[in-house]
């Protein structure tokens, strides 16, 4: 692909199918920050946009790959992990990118998350937290915090949502990282490391849903959620993943919590042929 800049021209426009546009998202929504700091990240990362390949499951964040003018796959609903697998087994050399939400990967993808984890497949998966189903009404999901109202939770949450980093780290991943959408600069760099990185990587992105659960729960909007981000967020790089868990409207723990190496799938699938094939 190649890309013909002029002094006008957004750097992210020549990954857009802008006849697409204008896009679903409500305004107030953390997707369409969070798509341009990917987008970003690609050239950041000096990757060939040729050998991208962005997997998205169903839901707002799911509306993703069909926006950007990459290899794009439209999967159904919680099985985005299963399809980026092929996709890597298939063709080792594509930079494979699951970009979805946490109703899709968390609560009906959720055991592909946890296997894909473990089996540290490489690929990259950004996972966008806006706590609910923004899509479809506003329901409770996986990551609802305790005492937040929903759709289905009208009177507050009373079920334990999941630590995102803790679930995904436990598993084996090998790279694991939270961001809010104000933290732009950070998550663009962020999401260019785990491009790069072998093994499975997993960025959590936590953005306003002010449609539905913003409202639902009386959380301020717009340039007023930022500052609420700004005041609540701490950064801690390194920090243990299982004390990094959200409440509704406690502090907010972001950076890179996990970084280290471990033999991929393929690795592990190439050694064994090795020995089997060896005279």
């Amino acid at each position: 692909m190649t890309k013909m800049l002029t002094v006008d021209t957004n750097p992210v426009d020549c990954y857009l199918r802008v006849d697409r546009i204008p896009h679903i998202w409500c305004a107030g929504c953390g997707i369409g920050p969070a798509t341009g700091c990917f987008l970003r990240a690609i050239d950041r990362a000096e990757l060939n946009p040729d050998k991208v390949a962005v997997v998205s499951g169903i839901g707002c964040s799911g509306r993703v790959a069909g926006y950007i003018k990459l290899d794009s796959f439209h999967t159904t609903h919680g099985r985005a992990l299963p399809f980026a697998t092929g996709l890597k087994l298939g063709n080792p050399e594509l930079n494979v990118v699951v970009f979805s939400g946490d109703g899709d990967i968390v609560a009906i993808g959720g055991n592909h998350l946890i296997h894909s984890a473990r089996r540290n497949i490489d690929m990259t998966v950004i996972c966008i937290n806006n706590f609910n189903y923004g899509m479809t009404g506003g329901q409770m999901g996986p990551t609802t915090p305790l005492d937040a109202r929903s759709a289905t939770s009208p009177y507050g949450n009373f079920e334990y949502p999941f630590n995102l980093p803790y679930l995904v780290a436990a598993s084996g991943a090998t790279y694991v990282a939270r961001w809010t959408v104000l933290h732009l600069r950070e998550l663009e760099r962020s999401i260019a490391e785990a491009l790069t990185k072998p093994g499975f990587s997993f960025i959590e992105v936590l953005g306003p849903c002010p449609t539905v659960y913003g409202r639902r729960n009386k959380l301020p909007r717009g340039m007023d959620e930022m500052r609420s981000y700004q005041e609540r967020s701490v950064i801690r790089d390194g920090a243990d993943p299982k004390d990094v868990e959200l409440s509704l409207n406690g502090p907010i723990v972001v950076g890179k919590f996990v970084d280290i190496e471990r033999p991929t799938l393929w690795d592990c699938y190439q050694q064994m042929l090795d020995r089997v094939t060896k005279p």
